[in-house]
């Protein structure tokens, strides 16, 4: 109880000092760019078209709401932290075996493949259940942040958002864009797990310490990421497509039938890593950015 109580706090503390970045993220994933691009060096000093990274969208937000208005979708995303880290630990309290726990601590991880897949699995069941449970609020919490493209306030509170979207989509509004979303967590799992493995185990055997096999699972981890972004991109424009919010209706945004229709749009247009940095972002070629239109052709 108190590791869990412990969690819940470190897991609220983050969310708020993310929020913002978040607000940002989701905002550039679904196409929004109110600012035209400026005129400035890449990494190796060569002049390029940049569009405004993190700082200056920030700005802009501020600019129009306040500094309150970094937060927006603050509420619903702490709810779904907080449900989340209870549901991922008591599915993970079920799997533990009392009689086992002293041999599993004395047995190296990195060396027993049976013991990767069958923690890997236990993981993926926990946060599978955990991502069933919260998704409804994590809809909510991306609704609340692309309200800010139309300025409306259809989703101006935690119970409000919870009857509008029940009363207009039923029950499976709640879980729109949840199938790439779990592929996504289920990927990024496993690609993670299973690659720390295979370095830890051919890589890193010989005399290796745990400080570099933690340094490889991060690497792991932030390669895993990077792999499985695409899922997270359309998981979130699908949240919000077709909602009734102008950030998610046309002409702004295609309406997309389905997850995959969305994946096959953006694949076309090469915006399947759409957000994925918030600094040093360059004009895609072939794109001319309409100031009037507030958004790029």
């Amino acid at each position: 109880m108190a590791d869990t109580s412990s969690q819940l706090m470190l897991g609220a503390g983050l969310t708020v000092l993310s929020h913002p970045m978040m607000y940002v993220k989701v905002l550039v994933q679904v196409g929004h760019e109110p600012l035209p691009p400026t005129l400035g060096r890449n990494l190796f000093g060569r002049q390029v078209y940049q569009l405004p990274g993190l700082f200056s969208y920030a700005k802009h937000i501020i600019s129009i709401d306040g500094k309150s208005g970094l937060f927006k979708g603050l509420v619903p995303r702490l709810c779904a932290g907080a449900i989340g880290t209870v549901v991922h630990s008591n599915v993970l309290q079920r799997y533990q075996d009392p009689d086992a726990t002293e041999e599993n601590e004395q047995k190296d991880s990195s060396t027993s493949l049976d013991l990767i897949v069958k923690e890997t699995t236990q993981e993926m069941v926990a946060r599978s259940a955990a991502a069933l449970v919260t998704h409804p609020l994590h809809v909510i919490t991306l609704r609340c942040m692309v309200q800010f493209i139309g300025r409306e306030t259809k989703y101006s509170g935690l119970f409000g958002s919870i009857a509008t979207i029940y009363r207009e989509e039923g029950i499976l509004g709640f879980f729109a864009g949840f199938i790439p979303r779990l592929l996504g967590d289920i990927f990024s799992l496993w690609i993670c797990n299973m690659a720390a493995y295979l370095i830890n185990k051919y890589a890193l055997e010989n005399g290796a310490g745990g400080e570099m096999k933690s340094y490889s699972r991060a690497f792991t981890g932030f390669l895993a990421s990077i792999l499985t972004y695409p899922f997270v991109l359309v998981s979130n424009i699908m949240a919000v497509n077709n909602c009734g919010l102008a950030g998610g209706l046309p002409p702004y945004a295609a309406a997309y039938t389905s997850w995959t229709d969305c994946w096959t749009q953006l694949s076309k247009e090469g915006n399947t890593n759409r957000g994925n940095s918030l600094f040093f972002r360059k004009v895609p070629e072939g794109k001319r950015y309409v100031l009037e239109h507030k958004r790029f052709y």
